[in-house]
């Protein structure tokens, strides 16, 4: 065992890597991750009031229509932020698999299409989101109040009177709260979305503080760059290491996983197939247009941004074709821990993700960027060992509020 286990170390060290592979390897490193970059469009994103009212809104299950319904109920901290389920289940079921949550404060588009540009932003959909909280604009602003008004008002200050509002108000849901939104004074809608967005604010304060402790490559990888010795407890093993090879060499996984994130954060048709049953999901065609229209980006107003720290909105790209069925690769941190995969959940393995890839199909719409890889088994398993090495502690601010 002895001799083996020196084997293991001495196959995992620093002489195995070129200089430039050395360099691609710190780039993925949780070390080379920045500091944590502002966010122009929310002046509270980094308010400790703001996190303390965020936490506390992102657990809380009365801010649903069945009271059973949280933030954390899709984005379970024991479950590294995510359900584990192929289609979230709120309210009722989602269309999409809900993506894990560490990390996002990095990301300039949010969803796997991309159709929110600020984590604030996005913290408002599955609010009145029928399939997941399933509240009104009015009710979700009277809760709130309700419940948090010293908290809320000690963060943004005192609200707009709401109380000519009624509770069923909304531009979205069923005909009865469209009509009773409609009937507001410009006054009124703009009072209930100041709190709605504020919101939306606190609960993005909180989940910027949500990131990556250190993995087993991180360690290793530190230890290759210090040119320390590699030991046991900072080694990876020689399949762990032929897989890592893979990954930033014949399988091509690095062009798309890159970074300390391992995602670029843009989008790509890699031909995943359609889930049965689902309306048809045109990616980030669909989602860039969303998002261009959302009164809650970067440039409407109810952000704190100026106009010109929108960058990415002001430039955005739109039409092309190619974002037919493009979608986001999530962070690969902690990917073992996290079946099924994809935006739908449809692999329900890591085997069958890297099995699709190897057999690269043809995508069902649009164009996909991927060429048949040839893996074989050995090889299949070795990229597996390798991706379980990203698997890490994963961090939050506070700990789990209790409502009685």
């Amino acid at each position: 065992m002895l001799l083996f286990s020196s084997l293991t170390i001495q196959a995992s060290g620093r002489a195995n890597w070129t200089e430039s592979e050395l360099t691609l390897l710190r780039s993925l490193a949780l070390s080379s991750l920045p500091p944590l970059p502002a966010d122009p469009s929310n002046r509270f994103a980094d308010s400790p009031a703001a996190v303390e009212l965020g936490r506390r809104l992102f657990f809380d299950r009365r801010l649903s229509s069945n009271g059973k319904v949280a933030c954390a109920s899709c984005h379970d901290p024991e479950r590294g932020f995510q359900d584990g389920r192929a289609l979230a289940k709120g309210v009722g079921r989602a269309s999409r698999r809900a993506m894990p949550l560490t990390g996002m404060a990095y990301s300039p588009w949010l969803f796997w299409d991309g159709r929110k540009d600020s984590q604030w932003s996005q913290a408002l959909g599955p609010l009145e989101n029928s399939n997941e909280h399933n509240l009104s604009r009015g009710r979700l602003a009277k809760l709130v109040l309700a419940y948090y008004r010293p908290e809320y008002r000690a963060v943004f200050g005192a609200p707009a009177d709401l109380t000519a509002v009624p509770e069923n108000a909304g531009p979205l849901g069923n005909k009865s709260a469209r009509r009773a939104w409609s009937r507001l004074q410009d006054t009124e809608r703009d009072g209930v979305n100041r709190v709605f967005a504020n919101v939306g604010k606190a609960i993005a304060a909180y989940e910027r503080g949500i990131t990556w402790g250190e993995s087993r490559f991180d360690a290793y990888v530190r230890a290759l760059w210090d040119d320390a010795p590699v030991r046991q407890e900072n080694s990876l093993s020689a399949t762990e290491v032929a897989g890592l090879k893979l990954f930033i060499g014949k399988a091509h996984c690095v062009e798309c996983h890159r970074g300390p994130l391992f995602s670029d954060l843009d989008f790509h048709n890699t031909g995943v197939p359609i889930r049965p049953g689902l309306p048809r999901d045109l990616g980030r065609l669909a989602g860039a247009e969303q998002v261009v229209a959302d009164e809650f980006n970067c440039l409407g107003p109810y952000s704190d941004a100026n106009p010109e720290q929108c960058r990415e909105l002001n430039f955005i790209n739109k039409s092309d074709p190619r974002l037919l069925r493009a979608y986001k690769p999530p962070s690969l941190r902690n990917v073992a821990e996290r079946p099924p995969y994809m935006h739908a959940g449809q692999f329900p393995s890591l085997q069958a993700v890297i099995g699709h890839y190897s057999r690269a199909p043809a995508a069902p719409e649009g164009r996909s960027e991927i060429k048949p890889l040839h893996l074989n088994g050995a090889e299949i398993r070795q990229l597996i060992a390798f991706l379980k090495t990203l698997s890490g502690a994963i961090l939050s601010p506070g700990s789990v509020p209790v409502f009685r």
